[in-house]
């Protein structure tokens, strides 16, 4: 037996003791669950779309992306974004490069989405290697407070399907009033009043669990069977004006980046993205068969 698959197999003896609760799907509510493991990527700049303070589960004051959290259970990907989505309609946007195919830059003649949202910011550029394939935005505010919620798929040749997928209350992830085929879920917690502080300087993320949340079935995303890479920024209510609030993140010291049409973040230093990729079944459910044809 080799050095890795002996380091495997010390893992997989390991994760046969841990207890099967580990591994159950989230409850999408906005509020990070254990089972989520360690964040996948971590905010170092500050926020310069203002720093929360008020400390409620709906309404906020500012916005920022501290931490990114994803696992995959049941058919389903498990998004958790910490932080704040201010209730001024700022938007979550959150693209998905998860198949061959798909934009970069963004086209201009994609689904009229949210008011022709997501065609407002066409001509942005994701970092190289990058073609994203799947969007999905959000933004909340009203009284009571409601977060909106919108997804649609990013053809190669534009086109292609996507609408209003409904809305949610805090702390809920059942959307309702909209045509939601897959049954994507989104919550908002917007309590969070730690993390980054106000401005452009230096600032770490980690420590935030609460935020927006997802469950988007795999077939929502073109059922993946490769890492799903991931870039997720806040954007202003008109989904016309980039913070620097990005995941990854952008670099220290960088303030809002502006005009969606002609944000380049492939000419910023760093990874604007993060991914997921494919977990070995745990033990508890997986065959030694299945193990062993995995890492033989």
């Amino acid at each position: 037996m080799n050095k890795q698959a002996k380091t495997f197999m010390v893992g997989a003896l390991a994760l046969i003791a841990l207890p099967a609760a580990l591994y159950a799907a989230p409850i999408v509510d906005g509020v990070k669950d254990a089972g989520y493991g360690s964040p996948l990527s971590t905010q170092t700049t500050q926020t310069n779309f203002g720093d929360n303070n008020l400390g409620g589960i709906d309404y906020a004051n500012g916005s920022e992306l501290d931490e990114a959290y994803a696992m995959i259970n049941g058919g389903t990907l498990y998004l958790m974004l910490t932080g704040n989505l201010e209730s001024n309609f700022n938007k979550l946007e959150i693209y998905f490069d998860t198949k061959s195919g798909g934009q970069n830059p963004l086209r201009g003649d994609n689904p009229n989405v949210d008011f022709d949202g997501l065609n407002r910011q066409s001509g942005l550029t994701f970092d190289t290697g990058l073609a994203m394939d799947y969007w999905f935005a959000c933004g909340g505010g009203g009284g009571p407070y409601q977060l909106y919620c919108n997804y649609a798929e990013l053809l190669s040749g534009g086109g292609g399907a996507g609408g209003y997928l409904g809305a949610s209350s805090a702390g809920s992830g059942g959307l309702s009033g909209g045509s939601n085929p897959f049954g994507i879920q989104c919550a908002i917690a917007n309590m969070n009043t730690a993390g980054v502080g106000n401005g452009c300087g230096a600032a770490s993320g980690s420590g935030v669990s609460s935020g927006i949340e997802l469950a988007i079935p795999l077939a929502a995303l073109g059922n993946p069977t490769d890492c799903i890479k991931i870039c997720a920024f806040v954007n202003g209510g008109g989904h016309d004006y980039v913070s620097n609030q990005v995941l990854g993140s952008l670099a220290v010291g960088t303030c809002n980046l502006g005009e969606p049409h002609t944000v380049d973040f492939s000419q910023q230093p760093g990874a604007q993205w993060f991914q997921l990729c494919p977990q070995v079944t745990p033990t508890h459910t997986a065959s030694w068969g299945s193990l062993k044809r995995l890492y033989k």
